[in-house]
């Protein structure tokens, strides 16, 4: 084994694509191809599975990434303490649903780095696409809800995608409106006060089924549907069309502004908003940390 033939194995795992993963790393696909071949030969594994879509990680082989990028991330921090022409650059990926919270940590784990070249990926996205990043380690974690109504499901894909789900809060539902809303003034929100104005929700893609979507309560009829695919879009309409979206109610002012606000929501209702991670696999210290201010983020919430 060597650092390269991990870094290899690391970047196909990442793109999912041998050709793509050689041009990456400037080289030859046969030698790529042969190099992972050596490595799954000395462990006597079998690292990578070939389909139509290209390539996928065997569960052998995320658990082996797992270790790898632990591996990698230690050599970087040797190199970069005894090393000053080494490549000191940080690697760090997430995929969230669309919480500003988790932005916020995001951002304070870039600037404690300290480092002076880096590459992070913030990833907001549909909910089955962050099931499917972290378990095919496109990202090191991932941030979702549950709830009483998709709990069941959601638990079920993570299961058969060998990850886990780990709490960090609880909230109650709220309502995110503009201050210049017609509702902006009310102290509590009722669903009947919801129906004239139009409902946002997150596009959730091929796998649009209500277990996976975003906002709590998407059973409730609603002759109003605006669908967006990120966050300032949603935040436009909610000023822009007098709209309102379901959610967890904290949000991050200073990353943010100060043009929406949270109402509370009279429903028998809860969202509980966690990380999931992969099983058996060591998280790195970067996850770990990340891990840390996602709870310094939620503290109070």
């Amino acid at each position: 084994m060597t650092l390269k033939q991990l870094r290899y194995a690391v970047t196909v795992a990442e793109t999912g694509n041998i050709t793509e993963a050689a041009k990456k790393l400037f080289i030859a696909q046969p030698s790529l191809t042969a190099a992972i071949a050596e490595l799954e030969k000395e462990y006597n594994i079998k690292m990578f599975s070939r389909n139509k879509r290209g390539i996928e990680v065997t569960s052998d082989g995320e658990e082996f990434l797992g270790y790898a990028r632990q591996v990698l991330e230690q050599a970087n921090l040797i190199d970069g303490r005894y090393l000053s022409t080494a490549d000191q650059k940080l690697r760090f990926y997430v995929s969230s649903q669309h919480y500003s919270f988790a932005v916020e940590a995001f951002v304070k784990l870039l600037r404690q780095s300290g480092k002076d070249k880096y590459e992070f990926h913030m990833r907001e996205t549909q909910t089955y696409d962050i099931i499917e990043d972290v378990a095919k380690l496109r990202s090191d974690i991932g941030v979702i809800y549950l709830n009483k109504f998709n709990e069941t499901v959601i638990l079920k894909t993570l299961k058969d995608n060998d990850l886990r789900f780990e709490p960090l809060f609880k909230a109650k539902p709220h309502v995110f409106v503009g201050t210049n809303s017609p509702l902006a003034g009310k102290k509590r929100l009722t669903l009947e006060d919801l129906k004239p104005y139009p409902r946002l929700s997150y596009e959730q893609g091929s796998h649009n089924s209500f277990y996976f979507s975003e906002e709590i309560l998407s059973t409730v009829d609603c002759d109003k549907e605006l669908v967006v695919c990120d966050r300032a879009t949603l935040f436009n309409f909610l000023i822009g069309m007098n709209g309102y979206t379901i959610c967890s109610g904290v949000i991050s002012n200073e990353l943010n502004g100060s043009n929406i606000i949270a109402i509370p929501l009279d429903v028998d209702d809860y969202m509980e908003i966690g990380y999931i991670v992969r099983n058996f696999t060591p998280l790195s210290q970067l996850t770990e940390d990340y891990i840390g201010l996602l709870k310094e983020c939620c503290v109070g919430r």
